[in-house]
C-alpha cells in the first residue's frame, strides 16, 4: 500500500494518491493533473479510480481532464447530481484497489452529497480516512456553502454535520490517520490547523467542534462568527458540478506573448493587468492600473477573491513564470485569459507607469505623529493579536468594498503581517485612484520589531 498527499499551497488544498498492487485512486485532484500522472508512471500503476468527496467551491477540480485521459470513472456520494458521466457511490459501499478497500461513508452537513472514504488495509483493518471538507485538522467544514440547496440553513447542514461526524467519525479508532482536503489558509472552514494530517485521537482531544457537549453547542460553535465566503465559491462550485472547459484548451489561448500594442489595445477594450511579479518587483515599478497578486504567496485564492471570475486578463509575469500563472489561475476558474507581455515588465517601459513608495516600520514613529491614515488589511482574526491604535481594520478580502471610507487624497500607509498583501491592497487603491499610498515593508512582524506600539482591540 501507498499513499501520497500533493498539498498545493496556493489553495490550501491537498489531493491523494492511492495505491496497491499496481491500481491506483485520486482523491480530490486539482485541475492540472500531469503529476498525478507522472507518479503512477514511475511506479508503473494505473489510475483505476477518480474519488471526490464533495462538489469543491474552491477550486476548479481536475475530475473531468483525469477521467478524459484515463478511462477511470468519476464517483461521487450518494445524490450528486453531474452535468456529465459519474457515479453515485452509496453509503458503505467499497471499491476494491489492489489488495486494499475504500469504503463510501456518508457524511452530509458541509454539502449533502460529501463523503470520506474509509481506507482499509491488505488485512480489511480501516487505518485511514480521507474526510474531505468534513474534518479538518482542528475544524470542520463551514456548513454555509450549499447555496443551491432551498431551505436548508447553515444551522440544519451544521446539525447534519454534528450526526455525520459522531456517527461515522468519531466512532473510528484512535489511532487511524486522517487526512483532510485543506490546510491553513482556506476559508473552507473558520480556524484550520497549520498540519495537513492527524488522527482521529488528537482530533478528539484538540478539535474544538469535536469537543462539543451536545448537538446544540456544536451548532452555535460552527455557526458563529462565520464570515461571508468568497464570491467565486458559488461559480467554482457550479463548474465542478456541470462541466468546464479541458485545462489545455485554456492553456493554449492564455500562452500567447503579446505586443505592447496589443497590451494597449486590450486593456482599452476592458481587460485586467494582473502583475503575478513578488512585490519587491512591482513597487519598483508597474504599469498603471495594474494589479499585484505575488506567485510566492496564496495567489489562486487572492486572485478569485478579489477579481471576477468572467474578468479578461492580461499578465505581467517574470520571464519563465507565465506557464505556472496561467496554471495556476485555470484552478480556481480564470479562464479568459488573452495573453502575457512579451519580455515581462520590460515590455511595458514607455508607457504609463507608476512606482509604489515603500517605508520601514521604524519610520512609522514619525508618520503616526501626522494625518495619515493606517490601514491594517489583515484578516479579522489577526487583529485579536494586536493593532495599531486608530489603524483603521479593513480586511483585503473586503477592501474593493470598504475603500469606499477613505478619501482618495488622504494619506494612506498600507500593512498586513508581512507586506504580501498590503502590496496587493496598495495595487488595489492605486487601480481606484488612491494617490498617495505607501506600503510597510514587513508587515506587523517588522512592526513589532521596530517597538512600534500595538493594542488590542475592543470588540464591539
Amino acid at each position: 500500500m501507498f499513499i501520497k498527499q500533493f498539498y498545493t499551497n496556493c489553495l490550501a488544498e491537498a489531493a491523494y494518491y492511492i495505491e496497491s498492487e499496481g491500481e491506483a485512486a485520486i482523491i480530490d485532484p486539482i485541475r492540472d493533473t500531469a503529476d498525478y500522472h507522472q507518479l503512477a508512471r514511475e511506479r508503473n500503476a494505473v489510475i483505476k479510480y477518480i474519488f471526490e468527496t464533495h462538489f469543491h467551491a474552491d477550486f476548479i477540480s481536475g475530475h473531468l481532464d483525469l477521467a478524459a485521459e484515463t478511462g477511470a470513472p468519476i464517483i461521487f456520494g450518494p445524490g450528486a447530481k453531474t452535468g456529465f458521466p459519474a457515479l453515485n457511490a452509496s453509503d458503505g459501499q467499497e471499491f476494491r484497489l489492489g489488495k486494499i478497500t475504500l469504503q463510501v461513508l456518508h457524511t452530509p452537513g458541509h454539502t449533502l452529497e460529501s463523503v470520506c472514504f474509509l481506507l482499509k488495509d491488505e488485512t480489511h483493518k480501516p487505518s485511514a480516512v480521507f474526510t474531505g471538507d468534513t474534518l479538518f485538522v482542528g475544524d470542520v467544514g463551514r456548513p454555509d456553502l450549499a447555496g443551491d440547496n432551498a431551505g436548508l440553513t447553515q444551522e440544519v447542514l451544521a446539525g447534519m454535520l454534528y450526526d455525520s461526524l459522531q456517527s461515522k467519525i468519531s466512532v473510528l479508532s484512535d489511532d487511524i490517520v486522517v487526512y483532510p482536503a485543506h490546510g491553513a489558509g482556506s476559508a473552507c472552514g473558520k480556524s484550520i490547523g497549520k498540519e495537513t494530517y492527524s488522527t482521529i485521537a488528537e482530533q478528539k482531544a484538540g478539535n474544538y467542534a469535536l469537543r462539543a457537549k451536545s448537538r446544540e453547542e456544536f451548532i452555535r460553535l460552527v455557526t458563529e462568527g462565520l464570515s461571508a465566503p468568497p464570491a467565486y465559491f458559488f461559480k467554482d462550485a457550479t463548474l465542478n458540478k456541470k462541466g468546464y472547459k479541458p485545462l489545455a484548451n485554456v492553456l493554449e489561448s492564455g500562452a500567447r506573448e503579446l505586443s505592447k500594442e496589443e497590451v494597449l489595445l486590450l486593456q482599452s477594450q476592458g481587460c485586467l493587468l494582473l502583475d503575478t511579479r513578488e512585490p519587491d518587483a512591482f513597487e519598483r515599478g508597474f504599469y498603471k492600473g495594474s494589479i499585484n497578486i505575488g506567485l510566492s504567496g496564496q495567489f489562486a485564492i487572492w486572485a478569485a477573491t478579489l477579481i471576477p471570475l468572467e474578468q479578461a486578463l492580461v499578465l505581467v509575469c517574470e520571464p519563465g513564470k507565465e506557464t505556472e500563472s496561467i496554471t495556476r489561475l485555470t484552478r480556481v476558474g480564470f479562464e479568459d485569459i488573452k495573453g502575457y507581455t512579451q519580455g515581462g515588465y520590460s515590455e511595458l517601459f514607455g508607457l504609463a507607469t507608476d512606482q509604489m513608495f515603500s517605508i520601514e516600520p521604524a519610520d512609522l514613529t514619525d508618520i503616526l505623529k501626522t494625518d495619515a491614515a493606517i490601514v491594517d488589511v489583515r484578516n479579522p482574526g489577526e487583529f485579536a493579536g494586536g493593532v495599531i491604535e486608530n489603524a483603521l481594520l479593513m480586511p483585503l478580502g473586503n477592501l474593493i468594498d470598504s475603500q469606499k471610507e477613505l478619501n482618495k487624497t488622504q494619506d494612506l500607509v498600507v500593512h498586513c503581517a508581512g507586506g504580501y498583501r498590503s502590496m496587493i491592497a496598495c495595487s488595489l487603491l492605486k487601480k481606484e485612484g488612491f494617490v498617495n499610498v505607501r506600503n510597510v515593508h514587513k508587515g506587523m512582524t517588522g512592526i513589532r520589531q521596530a517597538g512600534i506600539p500595538v493594542s488590542v482591540p475592543e470588540v464591539a
